[in-house]
């Protein structure tokens, strides 16, 4: 078998729970979002490999994979990420890599909790605290929310670039909370979500990122 018809045959598996289906992700099933995607392997893995559009500057964007045919707005979403850093990623890079949710069918609307890898296990204190990001597009995007609420909605916990880590968000109407690596424990919590309506979910990665998901369970 070739590598290409290899890569082709390629179906990301989805477990649901509470939804009445189950469902494979086929590429025809995937909408890039100011992404570049494709269906590959990695360590026996099938991932969806997902890296920013470089014509798009800002930070905390629409730089998705959405996933068609769900829509969630209260559950569990739980995905195995790994994050490694582009050949071109600046110092400012931190292998951003996390969940979008509650996207509308637009795209001009979502949630999204992210991680930093790089800042997991930085010498610096003030970047170790930095490690986990909430934010609310397009209105609340970081840099404000860091401004008008500093700490609030950023955290820490261990984690380093190029090597899975398992992220989980359960969301209950305005509440959300973050679990890194199956602790018994949130990461970060967030009470007072921006948006409470349903939405498609996205695979998110930002500036300087090559990043990876695989095995993702959705819950209601």
């Amino acid at each position: 078998m070739s590598k290409a018809f290899a890569l082709a045959s390629i179906a990301i598996a989805i477990y649901l729970q509470g939804y009445g289906q189950s469902l494979t992700l086929e590429k025809s099933k995937l909408t890039p979002v100011n992404v570049h995607m494709s269906l590959e392997k990695l360590d026996k893995k099938d991932v969806v490999k997902v890296v920013k559009d470089s014509t798009v500057k800002e930070v905390d964007e629409a730089t998705f994979v959405r996933l068609s045919e769900i829509s969630f707005q209260n559950g569990s979403i739980e995905v195995d990420v790994l994050s490694k850093l582009t050949s071109n990623a600046t110092p400012t890079a931190r292998g951003f890599i996390g969940i979008a949710f509650r996207i509308n069918d637009d795209n001009s609307r979502f949630e999204c909790l992210y991680i930093r890898p790089t800042n997991g296990r930085a010498e610096d204190q003030v970047r170790r605290n930095h490690s986990i990001q909430y934010f609310s597009y397009p209105d609340f995007k970081f840099p404000r929310l860091r401004k008008e609420f500093p700490e609030k909605y950023e955290s820490y916990a261990d984690m380093g670039l190029n090597e899975w880590i398992t992220l989980k968000i359960v969301v209950k109407g305005r509440d959300a909370r973050f679990y890194i690596n199956n602790s018994n424990q949130p990461s970060l919590v967030v009470t007072d979500l921006k948006l409470d309506s349903s939405g498609a979910i996205g695979l998110f990665v930002d500036v300087g990122t090559e990043g990876y998901f695989s095995n993702i369970r959705i819950s209601k």
